[in-house]
């Protein structure tokens, strides 16, 4: 990836590097983490889980995010960009493989964590290469940019063409056989990205040059740790819910690919949001329509109120984290990017390693997964307010 060309790189060059660097979060985040929703009812069915321990699997993935947001700098300093984002990706096939290895609850808990920590690098270098290559282009930055953010929905999206219909073929019990098949597919999807060329600036690189305060954007940190609790919830348990309704294998993929599919549309969609410079309120836009996508399902349970809610969910879902990238890149100079993309990456780690456990408790003690999406759909909701109220930040320096 070479960014020192005494000649501007054309949009498509750039577009197709920041693809390929996107392939990192399509491994560790689309199917990652949240392909494990796919798989979750027959694992509970099958290990004899209650919703709490089901929930859980996703609160150690996110406690692990969350320790590797913590590190990831210094992870970063030490060992480079391009070793972080390939690493990473490298060890969350991994945890992927052990998943499919046992039906240990320790085991699967240890592998989902350290696949979190792994893909907390990874997000955290491919965004900031992401936010570094978009510069080449300021007049197309945001789109640019929007591109990285779009690499979970291709998880999602083929891992929903996957897992169900692998479920249907091989009958219950064949949760492992799931893992096995996204572990195979992640294979594949990491091959381009250890094969380009990867390189940064050394500003970039060394990164540690510029400050970050917290108490200037503490309301918008808040407002990201509000998505991060909201959203999970949706992300677990939705499968659960669709299979609850009588969804069957073609429902539960048809849903799941939706999310996937709309994530295709977020540049185009939320261009002109993400280049607001107003301080929160382009995240807060996308924050209350994920917020609507989450509520949808409780007005209705018909197959034309699912897909809607899946199409509007995906299609902010993957912006939010675009508009606090875009964000980072308005407001602080290229030095201090990773420390702040870091920052908010933390404050989201907090939020979505509380929202699973504490929502599956919930489930648990009220007997219905409705109470989860009102959790969610309130959360996201109270994100946006939150978010609304972040001001520019040099007026506030």
């Amino acid at each position: 990836m070479v960014l020192h060309s005494p000649h501007p790189p054309s949009t498509v060059h750039l577009a197709r590097l920041i693809l390929t660097l996107s392939l990192s979060a399509t491994v560790s985040l689309g199917i990652g983490r949240f392909a494990y929703a796919l798989v979750l009812p027959d694992m509970r069915d099958s290990l004899h889980w209650s919703y709490s321990a089901a929930g859980f699997m996703n609160t150690i993935n996110a406690a692990g995010y969350l320790g590797g947001a913590l590190l990831a700098s210094r992870l970063v300093r030490r060992v480079g960009w391009s070793a972080a984002l390939r690493g990473g990706t490298l060890v969350n096939l991994a945890a992927l493989a052990v998943c499919a290895m046992t039906g240990n609850f320790v085991a699967l808990s240890s592998a989902r964590l350290v696949g979190g920590f792994a893909a907390a690098a990874t997000f955290v270098a491919g965004g900031a290469l992401a936010a570094e290559i978009a510069q080449s282009r300021p007049e197309r930055a945001s789109f640019l940019l929007s591109l990285f953010y779009a690499g979970p929905g291709l998880g999602i999206l083929t891992s929903g063409l996957v897992a169900p219909f692998v479920l249907q073929g091989f009958g219950p019990g064949s949760w492992w056989i799931v893992w096995w098949a996204l572990t195979a597919l992640s294979t594949l999807l990491t091959i381009p990205l250890l094969i380009t060329p990867i390189q940064s600036k050394a500003g970039l690189v060394a990164g540690a040059g510029e400050a970050f305060s917290v108490w200037p954007v503490a309301v918008y940190l808040f407002g990201y740790f509000l998505f991060g609790a909201g959203y999970i919830a949706y992300m677990t348990f939705m499968i659960a819910y669709v299979r609850d309704l009588g969804g069957g294998a073609i429902a539960q993929a048809a849903f799941w690919c939706l999310i996937g599919l709309a994530g295709f549309a977020t540049p185009w969609v939320w261009r002109s949001t993400l280049a607001l410079d107003r301080g929160g309120l382009a995240t807060a836009i996308v924050l209350a329509v994920n917020a609507v996508g989450a509520a949808l399902p409780i007005l209705g349970h018909s197959t034309t109120m699912l897909a809607i809610s899946a199409v509007v969910f995906g299609v902010s879902f993957f912006a939010v984290a675009g508009s606090t990238t875009a964000f980072v890149r308005l407001n602080y100079p290229p030095s201090a990017w990773p420390a702040a993309i870091a920052a908010m990456t933390i404050a989201f780690g907090i939020g979505q390693t509380l929202g699973p456990f504490l929502v599956g408790a919930i489930t648990d003690a009220m007997g219905s997964l409705s109470y989860a999406l009102n959790i969610s759909a309130a959360t996201l909701l109270l994100g946006a307010v939150a978010s609304v109220m972040q001001g520019k930040l040099k007026e506030q320096l």
